[in-house]
This record gives C-alpha cells, structure tokens and sequence, in this order.
C-alpha cells in the first residue's frame, strides 16, 4: 500500500477491506441497493462534510471565507486526480449537462460543422446540447449502434471532414455498454476531431484516465458512482484546447483579479475555473471532496474489480435462471442488465421494489449497479427473488 491525501490507497495485490465500509452507507439497513447508475447514496462522511461547512456559516457568517476557497482548490486537485487531469484543467459545475452544455456552447462552429453522436442511444443530456446547435447551421450526424454501444469502427464510418467533434458517453446508461475510449481517442486524434465524453456512468466506478483517452472533455456530476450528492460536479478542457472555449456565461469569478472589487478589469484567466462565473457552491464541493477521497482511499482500480466481480455473480446467476443478461463482460463497466424469461418485466420491478430492492428499467431491461460495498451475499439475495417471483 502507499499513502496519499486521502488515506491508505490499496493496490490490487491487497485489495481494500470494501465490506468495512458499508457503514458509511446507512441506507444499506434498509434497502438492497443496485442503483447505483441512477442515484446513489451518499457517505456518512459526505453529510458530514456539507455539516461541517454548514456549522461554520452558522457561528462564523463569512469569516472562514477564505478556507472555504482553499478547500474547494483542494477538492478540485481530487477531482483532477480521479481521471488523470491536472487542476488547471478542472472546473467546477453544477452537473453533466451544465458541463456538456459549456463545451457545445462555447466552441467557435460554422456554418457546415458535425457533430457525431448516437443520438438515439445516448441519455438526452449528451443529445440535446448537440441539436440545440442546429439552429446555428452545424449538423448532427448518428453514430450507429446495433451491439447497444458506441465502437471505434462505427464513428469512424461517418467522420467527414466536416466532422468537429465526438460526443460520446463512457457507457451507455440504458444498455451498459462500455465505449473503448483509448481506441475511440486514436481514431479522433488521426482525424483531427475533438472527443467529448459525458463521464457520469464511469467517474467512481472504473478507472478514468483522459490524458490516455486522448479526451478534450469530460463532464461528470456527483450522485451517482461518485457517491456525491446532485449539484455538483465537474468539467475537465484539456489544456491545449482551453483557448478555443469561450465561456458562455462569465462574473466575477471569471477573472484574473476575481477578489478585487474595488475596480473593474476584465481579464478572463486561462485556466478552466474562467467557467465558474460566480459564486461557489460550496455545500456540494464539501460533499465532493469527502466523496472523492473515499473513492481513492480505496483505489479506482480496486473499486472497478470488485465491481466487476460483483456483476460476474448476478451475471452467473442470473443466466442459469434463463435470463438474457447484457452487455458482455468485455463491454461491462458497472451496469448489467436483464430480461427474465417469460416474465413482465414491469411487474417484476414491482417486486423488487416491494422487496426494498433499488433497481431501475431502462429501455424494457431491469437495470442493476452495485458499487463496491455491496456484498456477494447480496448478488445472490437478488437472483434468489428473481426465482422465487410468480407472476400474478
């Protein structure tokens, strides 16, 4: 093991004691929970964090103000180091779409420009940004999907050299399919076209790394593998490509001389902080902070093979039970999906929930995510209903 800020990290020769941690989890008391892609709980920790910060509002009023600052520049050093960016590179936002939203907003497009995406697979939150700038004249062509998932080899087929950007998601929400974004990154370097990743399906649940995915952005909040809270989040704009995004909203906070008010000089600073234009939020950066050094106080790497190994057990189980169970495991991140045989699948899910089981169905599949505290024990709890339920 090395220590690093947050704690002990553990390496995969040792892994983490991940059931010590299900304390941390009250809600584990009272619900399985497998809803992880949806929206997680939060950490004790976290809530103590947000308590923390909330206590000194109360007694102190703005006194600390300038701890609070210094805190939020540390808990942005976290998030730079979750996915292999470096702080300059990090700003802070108040969710996936805000970020992705920033990055399609601020790009100088001409008439003619593409847009790739998979537009009818994606979660409209890495849709919509990109056909709201049909009206400025750029184009979205559809990346195509059969396997449920986004291949190098199929945006590669409708690159032109009209094409600007990619906007893909690092896995599919609906069908959990895993994107390849190293290979995706060569295929866009080779073409000169910029990639945007909506990270939220990945961030917290496997290992992240944008500097070898060749990304120019990625945009991620909080709630769910983060196991963080919903408000907050954050957007990385690799370096060489931060001069090129303008920002579409700017305050105060977008400056280079922010905490001067005694004049004006609008100065936009070069770093990705020139899109936070205000004030900051700084219950949700609180509870980011604490969120991100319990991930990487156990290791991403650690947290996305115990993961892994969890979904192997509902996927064994599952399948023995005649289930169609996807996607396959070298296109699985955190998400597995099924159909039961012969049965309604909205039923089903009422079921589960009867039996406190959070779960979600997404696109007529019973959609499954466990995060790394949940326990074998409760893999087979979840196939055991899966049997034992009779249809009405």
């Amino acid at each position: 093991m090395r220590l690093a800020a947050g704690g002990w990290l553990h390496s995969l020769d040792m892994p983490a004691p991940f059931e010590s941690y299900r304390a941390e989890f009250p809600v584990l008391k009272e619900q399985l929970y497998l809803n992880h892609a949806g929206v997680a709980p939060t950490s004790l920790r976290a809530a103590a964090a947000v308590k923390a910060w909330m206590d000194d509002v109360v007694n102190h009023g703005v006194l600390n103000e300038r701890s609070w600052e210094a805190h939020s520049e540390k808990v942005r050093g976290l998030a730079a180091r979750i996915i292999g960016a470096s702080p300059e590179e990090v700003a802070f936002v108040r969710n996936t779409s805000h970020g992705l939203g920033l990055v399609a907003e601020g790009l100088d497009w001409r008439p003619g420009d593409e847009v790739a995406v998979a537009a009818s697979l994606e979660y409209p939150s890495n849709v919509y940004p990109w056909q709201h700038l049909q009206s400025r004249g750029v184009a979205v062509r559809e990346i195509p999907t059969p396997s449920g998932g986004v291949t190098p080899e199929a945006v590669a087929s409708v690159l032109t050299p009209r094409t600007r950007l990619v906007a893909v998601s690092s896995v599919q929400f609906a069908t959990g399919h895993r994107t390849d974004l190293d290979a995706l990154g060569e295929v866009c370097e080779r073409s000169g076209v910029l990639l945007c990743v909506d990270g939220i399906q990945s961030v917290g649940c496997i290992p992240v790394d944008v500097k070898r995915s060749r990304a120019h952005f990625l945009s991620a909040d909080s709630h769910k593998w983060m196991l963080g809270i919903s408000g907050i989040g954050f957007l990385y704009v690799a370096k060489d490509v931060l001069p090129r995004v303008r920002p579409a909203l700017v305050g105060w906070r977008s400056t280079t001389d922010a905490w001067n008010f005694n004049r004006s000089h609008f100065e936009l600073r070069s770093d990705a902080a020139k899109f936070e234009e205000g004030s900051a939020a700084y219950p949700g950066i609180y509870a980011l902070g604490a969120a991100l050094e319990l991930l990487l106080e156990v290791g991403p790497d650690a947290i996305g093979a115990r993961i892994g190994e969890l979904l192997t057990r509902l996927d064994t189980g599952l399948r023995d039970l005649g289930c169609d169970v996807g996607p396959e495991p070298k296109d699985r991140a955190g998400i597995l999906t099924f159909l039961p045989p012969g049965a309604n699948v909205r039923a089903l899910s009422a079921y589960l929930s009867e039996q406190k089981v959070s779960h979600s169905v997404r696109r007529g599949r019973i959609r499954l995510s466990p995060h790394f505290y949940n326990t074998v024990e409760e893999m087979d709890r979840l196939v055991a209903l899966v049997r034992a339920y009779r249809p009405g």
